[in-house]
C-alpha cells in the first residue's frame, strides 16, 4: 500500500511539475508578444514619417531621386513585412540604410539642415529610434530568458512535447544617434 501511495504521490508531482512548466512557457510566450507589439508600434511611428521626411528633402534635393526613391521603396517593404523578429530584421535593416543615406544626402544642402520642418522631422526621428532601441532591448531581454528555458534541462523536455521553440533576436541598425543640430548660415 505504501509504494501505490509512494507511486501515486510521484505521478502527481510529475504532472504538477510539467503543468506548471508549460504554463511558464505560456506566459513567457505572452510577455514575447507584448513586447514585440511595443516594437511593431514603434517600428509604424518611423514608417509614418518616412514620407514627410522625404517631402522635405524633395523640396531642396529633387534631383536626388533615386535616394528618396529606394528610401520609399524600404519603407513599403517594411510597411508590408509582418511577424516576428527573424523576417522582418532585414526590411527594417534596409529602411534604416535608407534613411541613412536621406541623411546624408540632407548634409550637402546647408538650407534643407537649417529649415524647421526637417529638424522638427529629424528629431523625431531620433526619439522614435530611441524608442526602438528601448523596446528592442526588453524584446531580446525576454527572447534570452524564454530561449534559456527552451534549452535547460527539464524544461526543454516540456518545450519540445508542447512545441515550444527558440524565438529570434531582433537585430536593428539604428538610423540615427544624435539630435540633429541646426546648421548655422554665414
Amino acid at each position: 500500500m505504501v509504494p501505490l501511495v509512494v507511486a501515486v504521490v510521484l505521478a502527481l508531482w510529475v504532472v504538477f511539475a510539467v503543468a506548471r512548466s508549460h504554463n511558464r512557457f505560456v506566459e513567457e510566450r505572452t510577455t514575447l508578444t507584448t513586447s514585440w507589439s511595443n516594437i511593431d508600434t514603434e517600428l509604424q511611428r518611423r514608417h509614418d514619417l518616412v514620407p514627410n521626411l522625404v517631402d522635405a528633402v524633395r523640396g531642396y534635393a529633387a534631383h536626388e531621386r533615386a535616394t528618396l526613391d529606394a528610401v520609399l521603396r524600404a519603407r513599403t517593404a517594411a510597411g508590408d513585412a509582418s511577424g516576428a523578429a527573424g523576417p522582418r530584421t532585414v526590411v527594417e535593416n534596409e529602411l534604416a540604410r535608407g534613411l541613412r543615406s536621406l541623411l546624408a544626402v540632407s548634409e550637402a544642402y546647408p538650407d534643407l539642415r537649417s529649415s524647421e520642418h526637417f529638424l522638427a522631422l529629424q528629431r523625431q526621428l531620433v526619439t522614435t529610434e530611441n524608442r526602438i532601441q528601448a523596446a528592442r532591448r526588453i524584446y531580446n531581454g525576454n527572447v534570452r530568458e524564454f530561449n534559456r528555458r527552451v534549452a535547460s534541462i527539464p524544461s526543454n523536455l516540456v518545450a519540445k512535447a508542447f512545441g515550444f521553440e527558440a524565438a529570434a533576436y531582433f537585430e536593428l541598425d539604428p538610423v540615427t544617434t544624435a539630435a540633429p543640430a541646426p546648421s548655422v548660415r554665414r
